[in-house]
């Protein structure tokens, strides 16, 4: 099947023509028209760092991402595997009509606010976007007779770690709005999946990092907190040091370990848990990690063997409530959807973050996605360890 890829695909919708290829125009030609095929999947936040990932792998495996993104945190050019609509999803009008215009049958929610820090000091826009604004979606998508959810959901619904790796079955008690939210929406689902016949999985993700390994899209965040990322900024000219926020930590080497866990991988457990729902799947939550962590050193010496430049480094005070490690125990997703992370191995995680951004940075440009140029601060905020993943 050819795969329609941005910006061609949104102008062949308003032409219903245009391509050369006959499979494509058909399939274009059905998107407005007809029963549900089944096919064509809703994807919030489908210009975010994981939901672009996850709009590729859709397309791979023969389903349409129709991308529903607002583009606060998005990037309009990682759209490039099926239409975009720009709203928000607390426009309840403009997601019937997207819903109804694409004949959507399943929906993949990754829309939300994801940092810790941020929750903590506006709480108010984390409980709004991330729990309201999703009743909203909830609630629309059942007025419209779709009945699949897989939605995105944290590790940071766990708080302090009781015992390693962590499972499904670990207390939950979130120490931030962030995960409070998240949280939320997880009891929603269940208690909709009961009253409703609402089929959900949810996807509790550790650290996401790495990007595409064909290098079409990657991570842009404004400003980018990740570790991995913040890591390869800081070996170019201009930048600021990375800061190791603890190294008297009970570990190794005295610097936190975290479980990162490539977003490919993570792409690929979306589609595998679309799929497990389309075949009966009971409603049921899942850790996605790698089952093993890496240090903050660990992550400062791959980077220095992958791109051949040391990362200038501060040390600095731990940060209230980071512990010391966050492993995954992710052995149910493999049980349940058959998911056996591929891309996840430090190394790669790291060799493919770098061919992401290291031709714009070499060149001294603004970063570049497609067409857009994001001209971006690159500041020294203090990087995500766990818990935010978009």
């Amino acid at each position: 099947m050819n795969v329609l890829r941005f910006p061609d695909f949104n102008k062949a919708i308003s032409l219903g023509s245009g391509f050369r290829s006959r499979s494509c125009t058909v399939m274009v030609m059905s998107l407005c028209s007809g029963e549900r095929n089944g096919r064509n999947i809703l994807v919030t936040g489908g210009a975010g760092y994981i939901g672009s990932h996850t709009c590729k792998c859709l397309a791979s495996s023969g389903f349409l991402p129709v991308a529903y993104d607002d583009l606060s945190t998005g990037n309009r050019a990682a759209v490039r595997w099926g239409p975009l609509i720009e709203a928000d999803i607390a426009d309840t009008a403009k997601l019937c009509d997207a819903i109804d215009r694409y004949r959507i049958s399943a929906v993949m929610h990754f829309a939300a606010s994801a940092y810790v820090g941020e929750s903590i000091a506006n709480p108010r826009k984390y409980f709004q976007n991330n729990l309201v604004n999703a009743i909203s979606l909830l609630n629309s998508v059942l007025d419209r007779g779709i009945r699949q959810i897989v939605f995105s959901s944290t590790c940071a619904i766990y708080g302090v770690p009781q015992q390693l790796p962590i499972s499904e079955s670990h207390p939950q008690n979130p120490v931030n709005p962030y995960g409070e939210s998240k949280l939320a929406v997880e009891k929603i689902l269940r208690w909709y999946g009961e009253a409703y016949d609402l089929s959900w999985i949810s996807l509790r993700y550790f650290n996401a990092a790495g990007a595409d390994p064909a290098g079409e899209i990657g991570e842009c965040h404004n400003p980018e907190t990740h570790m991995i990322p913040r890591a390869i900024l800081s070996t170019f000219p201009g930048q600021e040091p990375l800061g190791i926020f603890g190294s008297d930590y009970p570990t190794p080497d005295g610097t936190a370990i975290r479980d990162f866990v490539h977003v490919t991988d993570l792409a690929k457990a979306h589609v595998l848990a679309l799929e497990s729902l389309r075949s009966g799947q009971k409603n049921v939550a899942l850790n996605l990690g790698a089952g093993r962590g890496h240090s903050v050193r660990e992550i400062i010496a791959a980077v220095e063997q992958i791109t051949k430049k040391t990362p200038p480094t501060l040390e600095v005070g731990r940060r209230t409530g980071d512990p010391a490690i966050l492993v995954a125990d992710a052995s149910l997703a493999r049980q349940k959807l058959c998911w056996t992370p591929q891309h996840s191995d430090l190394p790669e995680i790291v060799r493919t973050a770098w061919r992401w951004f290291e031709p714009a940075l070499r060149n001294c440009e603004p970063f570049n996605i497609g067409q857009d140029s994001l001209h971006r601060p690159f500041s020294n905020s203090a990087p995500k360890l766990c818990g935010e993943s978009g």
